[in-house]
């Protein structure tokens, strides 16, 4: 006979709930038995101003082991795009999407291991242009609206009737512009370093403001265009980026890359610096980012992302935010929280831009972990 399991109390903004906490491996969820949405299934015991979690059962913040893929290959999407995907963790586990930055950065292995193996199926791609997807650093066909298609055509490969999101900086755009356009196939949101390419936001990072803080990094960057062409750098970048001279487009996506690079953290980090330094990476990263940005996101005004917070206002969501992120401020944040107080923010107080901070890691690896319990426990 099992003895009675603990009780948790898990907090999201201003409403608190409560139930029997099982082990994992006491439970068999099937992910698929009815809409297992976060915002649904719940007991709301009692509603108060909590600002943190406060449960019995103390949540894991540590990083997962480094796994491997069990199953990976490539979807056509377009007629000119191709898109690398992977799957790892637990076959019939509870799916989730994992959204790269840049747009351009592609994924790498450690960005599986936020996710518990043993309860998440986790699924990562390649988007247009970025790592292992075809063709390299391809602009055409490449839009906001595109990549929220390919999420969907991925959704629909993979046979997944619905997923839990996890994007960090641009991927926080994506996650926010997919679940706005398909709120009904999100079963919760976890969002870092938020950025909703604003006039604002894109001004203050190549425009002045971040070069305030890293005037040494920005000397290089200042320095690569003429000082008649100063008055838009993403304009300037854009001409020699989308030059018929790969030489002249080589030169400029290094110093582009590497101004980002140097800025990510809190602590500047060396092996992220070199990243810069590699032709392929940086080719991708800049051309891609440096497009998305020099069409201001494809989004039809500059609060769009902002506006259409009511449509997924129901989902469950947390918010991870670096308190001294240069890339993408504080500020974007903030606004975002204003706009939807329900979904949970989480200010990391020494830390910058990257996910791989420790306490940004530790918090989102915590937020996953709450997810699960959540639907752990709504399945029960």
């Amino acid at each position: 006979m099992n003895s009675i399991a603990p009780r948790t109390v898990i907090s999201f903004g201003s409403t608190r709930f409560t139930f029997t906490s099982l082990s994992p491996s006491s439970l068999r969820l099937n992910p698929f038995s009815g809409k297992q949405k976060l915002f649904g299934g719940f007991k709301s015991v009692h509603s108060t101003s909590v600002k943190h979690i406060k449960a019995v059962m103390e949540l894991n913040r540590n990083l997962y082991p480094q796994i491997e893929p069990y199953s990976s290959g490539f979807l056509k999407v377009s007629d000119i795009h191709t898109i690398y995907w992977e799957q790892s963790g637990k076959p019939d586990g509870h799916p989730v999407v994992f959204l790269h930055g840049g747009p351009g950065a592609g994924t790498s292995p450690g960005n599986r291991q936020f996710f518990d193996p043993n309860f998440y199926r986790i699924i990562l791609f390649d988007q247009r242009g970025a790592g292992k997807s075809t063709p390299h650093a391809c602009l055409e066909e490449n839009t906001t609206w595109d990549l929220v298609e390919d999420i969907e055509k991925l959704r629909k490969h993979l046979e997944i009737p619905e997923w839990q999101v996890f994007g960090g900086s641009w991927g926080s755009t994506l996650a926010l512009a997919y679940s706005q356009s398909h709120p009904d196939k999100v079963t919760g949101l976890i969002l870092r370093g938020i950025f909703m390419l604003r006039k604002k936001e894109l001004d203050w990072f190549y425009q002045g403001g971040a070069s305030a803080i890293y005037p040494d990094a920005w000397e290089m960057f200042r320095d690569f265009i003429p000082e008649e062409e100063r008055d838009d750098f993403i304009v300037a970048y854009h001409k020699r980026l989308t030059s018929s001279d790969i030489g002249v487009q080589v030169a400029a996506a290094k110093i582009w890359t590497k101004w980002e690079m140097m800025t990510a953290q809190l602590i500047q980090n060396k092996d992220n610096i070199t990243r810069g330094e590699d032709d392929k990476f940086s080719l991708a990263f800049a051309r891609i980012e440096n497009h998305y940005f020099f069409n201001k996101g494809f989004l039809s005004t500059d609060s769009y992302l902002l506006d259409n917070v009511d449509k997924i206002r129901h989902i469950k969501a947390v918010i991870v935010q670096g308190r001294y992120d240069v890339c993408c401020p504080m500020m974007s944040a903030w606004d975002l929280h204003k706009a939807w107080p329900e979904a949970e923010l989480k200010i990391i107080q020494d830390a910058g831009h990257s996910a791989n901070e420790v306490g940004t890691a530790a918090e989102l690896v915590a937020a996953n972990e709450k997810f699960k319990y959540l639907l752990l426990n709504g399945s029960a």
